[in-house]
């Protein structure tokens, strides 16, 4: 008989972020169908889930779980069945498909992808590490940096050292100004650490156009005049010049591609020097 408001258990030994969100997505198909989901994380032992089984069987709800432990998901798939509930492992399947393709045998560690182990930490400090050095605060940072970016103004130079950062890579953003001289730090790394970013002059307009709007400030401002813009970006070349960086055009690029040319980029450079 159908139910008018089914009830999906998500259990997990760990947070169950991917089974709630596999649970949303498949209840999100049936519009118009109220499904509750209930989320039970942790769930280590047998006794836990005895006590799941027995308040979902009152409800005769779909038990989605992601747990890694073969003891766990053998147990629960058995007294499942004793109470005549569904269930799906969202886990279970991939991971017994990874291990016949590679011929290895899966840790079965419980939260392994929340654990804080080295990469954890380096991402940390790179984030860390970005935001003291954002935008020209201390351009010293550029010789600790794994990559400098530089550029005018609006060429994703933060978000790309956000993104770099998430990476693990120490990302320092520089702004070049016509009147501002560029910091002595640039000439002392490696050009092969420093990348130069540009925008085309139409699409550096249209967004420092639209940056005013969003500050109140009239669009016709200096800042974003085609003439003021195509200053800058020949300055900016002429400062790219002199180092002999590398430079990417960003335009109609999102910063995963820009990011990806850069990675590349900056990996290269580590082989040759």
């Amino acid at each position: 008989m159908p139910i008018e408001r089914p009830v999906i258990y998500v259990i997990s030994d760990a947070l169950g972020e991917t089974a709630e969100f596999v649970s949303r997505a498949a209840a999100a198909q049936f519009n118009g169908v109220r499904t509750r989901i209930r989320r039970v994380p942790y769930v280590r032992d047998e006794s836990h889930l005895d006590e799941i089984i027995e308040e979902a069987a009152k409800e005769q709800a779909i038990l989605a779980y992601t747990l890694v432990l073969t003891n766990l998901r053998t147990y629960l798939e058995h007294k499942a069945a004793e109470y005549n509930l569904q269930t799906i492992d969202i886990l279970g399947p991939l991971i017994g498909a990874l291990s016949t393709q590679t011929g290895l045998t899966p840790s079965h560690i419980p939260n392994i992808t929340h654990r804080l182990d080295e990469q954890y930490f380096r991402k940390v400090e790179a984030v860390e590490f970005a935001v003291k050095y954002d935008d020209g605060k201390d351009p010293r940072g550029s010789l600790f940096a794994d990559v400098v970016l530089i550029g005018v103004s609006r060429t994703s130079k933060t978000p790309l050292s956000m993104y770099l950062a998430h990476k693990g890579i120490k990302a320092v953003n520089i702004p070049l100004v016509p009147e501002v001289n560029p910091p002595e730090e640039l000439f002392k790394v490696s050009p092969h650490k420093v990348i130069g970013l540009t925008l085309r002059p139409d699409v550096l307009n249209q967004i420092r156009t639209e940056r005013l709007k969003t500050l109140g400030l009239g669009a016709k401002a200096d800042y974003a005049s085609l003439e003021r813009i195509m200053q800058e970006l020949e300055y900016a070349r002429g400062v790219m010049k002199r180092i002999g960086c590398p430079i990417i055009d960003a335009t109609g690029k999102a910063v995963e591609e820009t990011a990806s040319l850069v990675l590349e980029i900056i990996f290269k450079g580590e082989r040759h020097v």
